[in-house]
């Protein structure tokens, strides 16, 4: 199997074999269950959705609730598909799969939705870096963006202009994250360096390929 489903735990930092501080984020990766099995012949593509997080009963609609009942397992509060398998290690329908999957040292990608920030000035979206004090004696234009248009031709603002705007709150892929440490006994995984998301939020955890 090329993954596992997740949640962001917070952040400590852990000493390695050679007695560095290494700071870490702690994810609690599964239990997770096998919840539907694609395959090309039926749906066009191959395929293993995983659900996680138990979710009480009342929650679920009727046809989740008959999707999760059909594979022997409690309502679930999120799903999600994975695509890469390896040789070997297709999982059936209705396995649960935990950290056991994963090793210390090997690599894996993590997904996970930023932090919103709301709507942000140029600075702090793009880093400008302002005008300071060489204003030449205008006011309010220390954070300001600049010139935006291109003269009388052709008239307009150009698309992927960087402005102001809205900031964070969207899908972030952190590549290569080395697994330092895994407690299967509590299913969580300590990986080298940050992860997008805030604590508690739901993450995508993939074998690095």
């Amino acid at each position: 199997m090329s993954g596992l489903l997740g949640k962001k735990i917070g952040m400590t930092s852990i000493y390695d074999e050679a007695g560095r501080n290494v700071p870490v984020t702690v994810i609690q990766a599964g239990p997770c269950v096998v919840t539907q099995i694609r395959t090309a012949e039926k749906d066009g593509y191959d395929a293993i959705q995983l659900a996680y997080d138990d979710v009480p009963e009342r929650k679920v609609n009727k046809p989740l609730l008959g999707h999760f009942k059909k594979a022997g397992a409690t309502p679930k509060r999120i799903l999600a598909e994975f695509t890469r398998f390896e040789e070997g290690h297709r999982k059936t329908f209705g396995e649960i799969l935990t950290v056991d999957i994963f090793e210390e040292g090997e690599f894996i990608d993590v997904s996970g939705t930023s932090k919103g920030k709301g709507f942000q000035g140029v600075i702090r979206r793009h880093n400008f870096g302002g005008v300071g004090d060489a204003t030449h004696g205008q006011h309010n234009r220390l954070r300001a963006p600049g010139s935006l248009g291109a003269s009388s031709f052709p008239s307009r603002v150009f698309k992927g202009m960087r402005m102001a705007g809205h900031l964070g709150s969207r899908k972030v892929k952190v590549l290569n994250l080395k697994i330092m440490k895994i407690i299967p006994e509590k299913n969580l995984i300590l990986v080298k360096g940050a992860v997008p998301g805030a604590i508690g939020s739901y993450l995508k955890i993939e074998r690095w390929s």
